[in-house]
């Protein structure tokens, strides 16, 4: 009779707790339901043509459609050949890793040194400047100036100079030899990348509490990069991290850049990313289960660099 009695008493002590841990959720949404209200449109538009487009396209993968016949299953066929038959994807996958390990990282470290340069100098000085380095990003498909540059006629900016001081006694076909197209790309790329990965760090940097700084100077900071390192940086963890997913994403997602410079496809593949690879199977060749399966890859490459980024910024200031 007494275990009875104290099974019905914890029975008692534990259902109160379950009601009560529902009644907590039902009233923070109830004195919450504003800021719900005032998401909602753009949660159903990012659900809709974000979340559902990526959960159907990795189904489709497992398939195979060419947008006239019924799409028949396939399992893991598309994900073989993708690995196993495909060598222009293995070519895009290694221009485009280089892509990521190269532009992605010196372009992160340029954007927050310029940025913590010009956030040094006066409120006029640094909103001209900051206009300059953002600039690029804002002024659409700038490109035709590269093709300048880099023209394989003598007229081309870099042909003519080098000819002018005798380094080069004929024009180089920069943009139709497979040494230099991958490096041309890549210099593009980290000119045009300085741009909302910037703004943001400007952001962070305008924003930081000048008494942390005072107090560090306090407790034993003697030098600007130990301010850096102990305050500014975690202070500006927020914005790091999302100049990290920018820049991931930008640097993964090169594709206009190499079709405007190298065309489609470039000489031997030598510009060949994985985004182009994917556009090719998707929008010429319309098979939309082989290119699913290569939107997937890709999707799972950029969530890995990103998990990775934010264990990095984790340890900021430690």
């Amino acid at each position: 009779m007494q275990a009875e009695t104290t099974a019905q008493a914890m029975k008692g002590s534990i259902r109160p707790k379950k009601r009560s841990k529902l009644a907590y959720v039902v009233n923070e949404l109830k004195r919450n339901k504003h800021y719900y209200l005032l998401m909602s449109p753009y949660m159903i538009i990012f659900f809709l043509f974000t979340v559902i487009p990526v959960v159907f396209s990795l189904g489709l993968s497992f398939f195979y459609f060419n947008m006239l016949e019924f799409p028949r299953f396939v399992g893991w066929q598309n994900y073989s050949r993708l690995f196993l038959n495909d060598d222009v994807f293995m070519i895009a996958l290694k221009n485009t890793f280089m892509f990521a390990v190269i532009t992605g990282p010196v372009s992160y470290i340029a954007c927050f040194l310029f940025a913590w340069i010009i956030n040094e100098l006066s409120p006029k000085v640094r909103a001209f400047m900051t206009l300059i380095f953002y600039a690029p990003a804002i002024s659409g498909n700038v490109f035709f100036i590269w093709l300048i540059v880099f023209s394989g006629d003598s007229y081309g900016y870099l042909n003519g100079f080098l000819m002018k001081i005798g380094f080069i006694l004929e024009p180089i076909q920069w943009l139709l030899d497979e040494k230099y197209i991958l490096t041309i790309v890549m210099i593009v790329q980290l000119w045009l990348s300085l741009g909302t990965s910037f703004l943001a760090f400007i952001a962070g940097l305008q924003t930081i509490d000048r008494t942390l700084v005072e107090a560090g100077a306090v407790d034993g900071i003697k030098n600007r990069w130990q301010e850096l390192w102990f305050i500014t940086l975690p202070s500006m963890r927020p914005q790091l991290l999302f100049g990290a997913v920018m820049q991931i994403t930008g640097s993964f997602a090169v594709a206009d850049i190499s079709i405007a410079l190298a065309g489609f496809p470039s000489v031997n593949y030598a510009a060949h990313t994985v985004v182009t690879h994917l556009m090719d199977y998707g929008t010429i060749r319309f098979e939309m289960g082989y290119a699913s399966a290569i939107a997937t890859v890709l999707f799972g490459l950029m969530i890995g660099t990103n998990m990775l980024t934010q264990k990095m910024l984790r340890k900021i200031g430690e």
